[in-house]
């Protein structure tokens, strides 16, 4: 249960209103989270705002996507899972890249497999990363403006995967079909 009201464009405080709808001019609804993020309009600003910055990073698509779903499965986001996952399909990245991430298995193209590994270092050790995992990601190919985009998508997704913990909006239709749970061990 939730104490959070996922707002739409008429139930959020006036600040939200704006964001919320410039994003169902973008992504024709509302998503879920970012209604969610509108009870406190200074959260969805700033998760739009980054979110537009990290689209700047000099990664790809492909990159991008692995990042988001790296940190999104670290966290055991569900509705991020989901949502990342169907973008990722809706840009065309390979299916197999897609269900390793949401696996938690390797990925076969080892610079991704090394962006993976690096990302998810990053956000389960809140940044205390080794100098042999640098070095790593280094010799993968990646740069150090690369290291700090790694700490920047870490960032976005945190505010968003904890936001999603916390006020619990439901998985959009939209991204349903791409539904995810973490797998326990058995």
């Amino acid at each position: 249960m939730s104490i959070f009201t996922v707002h739409t464009t008429e139930t959020a405080p006036e600040a939200a209103r704006p964001y919320l709808e410039g994003a169902a001019k973008s992504y024709g609804f509302v998503p879920n989270l970012l209604g969610a993020l509108a009870e406190a309009p200074a959260a969805l600003e700033g998760y739009i705002a980054l979110s537009g910055i990290f689209d700047k990073s000099s990664f790809s698509n492909t990159e991008k996507q692995v990042v988001t779903l790296a940190v999104s499965r670290e966290n055991e986001c569900d509705y991020c899972m989901a949502a990342h996952s169907t973008i990722a399909a809706m840009q065309g990245i390979d299916a197999a890249v897609i269900e390793a991430l949401r696996d938690g298995e390797p990925i076969a193209d080892a610079r991704l497999e090394a962006l993976s590994r690096f990302t998810e270092i990053v956000s389960a050790q809140r940044g205390w990363v080794d100098d042999a995992d640098i070095q790593a990601f280094l010799d993968a190919g990646f740069n150090r403006q690369n290291i700090l985009e790694v700490v920047l998508a870490v960032s976005l997704k945190t505010l968003s995967n904890y936001t999603n913990h916390i006020a619990k909006p439901p998985v959009d239709a939209a991204f349903e079909p791409r539904a995810w749970q973490l797998k326990k061990a058995s």
